[in-house]
């Protein structure tokens, strides 16, 4: 999809706008689950866009951090955000208040329809050169044309290769198959989690829907205590040029994932401290700061794989990062299924143990990845081509023996 950003950004928006009606007005719950279903897709499109897009407007290691930063934060908050507006609106006295979540919806989405068309414009800088030598064209009469032109290829085939190369680098690269497993587990850990905080504080504490969705918004001060340390990951990170002996002057790849290794450990320990904190006869500020601090977890892995990816695989940052969020989304639907039946069975206690362990088992990738990026970036032909220059590549090549 990196050759067609803008148009295929609003096709997706327009179409996630029509399935909104679908939902709004479905006439059964057979109907409602395929609106939601082709919906989700549709939607799924703009976020799978944004860190590509921000890697072909924020240029170098510095430029990228910020965007890259909000981006994380606005991911993670939004989350949180919905569970609160959706709680809220069901307060309004109507015969079918969830009904009434879809139409807040289609009114909100659908204002920020020609918004959209207005601001946003194409990013692939190669789309951006094929149209200016166009217009060169007809203003010249000079047979001017961009690098892409030469490479006549169809929709066709333009789609498929926007298919088959996350594909393969899901498949092929260890690098994006170990971050999709990763930041997969996680989002579906804390979508499960999402679920148990309705059921834990209606049971524990007798909250009712609004009261829940207030509580949920605690992941929202997690995601904004992240990106106020941010700066300070952002620091580490440039640092570390002074000593990279592989690329001097230029940032360690790696260093993007030192807080990511914390927050991990953090995510972890906020399943733990919200498992066995969740008792009637504890407080409820108590489970609630757990939900903070698992916000603030989720942000710093979140932002770890986006900001990595994307600086890795800066050509085709798009690619890997839809390669990354075919896991996240599909985790994220299908894990909260078990939430009532984990926490109903095991307790709340040993089900947030059991979430814990398998958030510590994970908290081993980005440790790895530091200790041995830089070999594991020896060999990745994708990072090769998308990151060093030609004859660094070649270099490179050689000393594997390729």
């Amino acid at each position: 999809m990196g050759s067609y950003n803008y148009r295929v950004l609003h096709v997706a928006y327009i179409i996630f706008e029509l399935l909104l009606f679908g939902s709004a007005f479905a006439p059964n719950f057979a109907t409602l689950v395929v609106t939601r279903f082709f919906g989700g897709g549709a939607s799924s499109v703009a976020i799978n866009i944004v860190g590509g897009s921000i890697s072909d407007v924020w240029k170098g290691d510095k430029a990228r951090s910020l965007p890259m930063s909000l981006f994380g934060l606005t991911s993670v908050v939004g989350i949180a955000l919905g569970p609160f507006i959706g709680s809220a609106i069901q307060t309004i006295d109507k015969s079918s208040p969830w009904r009434w979540i879809y139409y807040i919806q289609i009114i909100y989405n659908g204002a920020l329809i020609p918004v959209f068309y207005l601001i946003l414009s194409e990013t692939r800088g190669d789309v951006i050169l094929a149209r200016r030598a166009k217009q060169l064209r007809k203003t010249t009469q000079k047979q001017i044309y961009a690098p892409s032109e030469l490479q006549i290829s169809s929709v066709f085939d333009n789609l498929k290769v926007s298919f088959q190369r996350p594909t393969m680098m899901l498949m092929t690269e260890p690098v994006v198959a170990f971050f999709t497993l990763w930041v997969s587990f996680a989002w579906g850990i804390l979508f499960l989690f999402f679920s148990s905080v309705a059921q834990t504080f209606s049971h524990n504490y007798e909250f009712d829907t609004f009261q829940t969705g207030m509580v949920q918004l605690a992941i929202s001060v997690g995601a904004v205590i992240g990106t106020i340390i941010n700066p300070f990951q952002d620091h580490l990170y440039l640092k570390s040029a002074e000593r990279n002996s592989e690329r001097p002057g230029r940032p360690i790849p790696e260093a993007r994932l030192y807080t990511a290794i914390p927050g991990s450990l953090l995510f972890t320990a906020g399943l733990f401290w919200f498992g066995w904190s969740s008792q009637p006869d504890v407080h409820w500020i108590v489970p609630a700061c757990a939900v903070a601090v698992v916000g603030l977890g989720i942000y710093e892995i979140y932002l770890g794989v986006v900001t990595y990816l994307s600086d890795a695989y800066e050509k085709y940052a798009a690619s890997a990062l839809s390669a990354a969020s075919l896991g996240r989304n599909s985790f994220g639907a299908f894990l909260p299924l078990a939430s009532y039946s984990l926490f109903n069975n095991l307790g709340y206690g040993w089900a947030g143990t059991l979430l814990g362990f398998i958030g510590a088992t994970l908290s081993v990738v980005p440790i790895v990845l530091v200790i041995k990026g830089k070999e594991i970036r020896k060999r990745s032909p994708f990072m090769r081509e998308a990151v060093f220059e030609a004859h660094e590549g070649e270099e490179r090549r050689k000393t594997l023996g390729a």
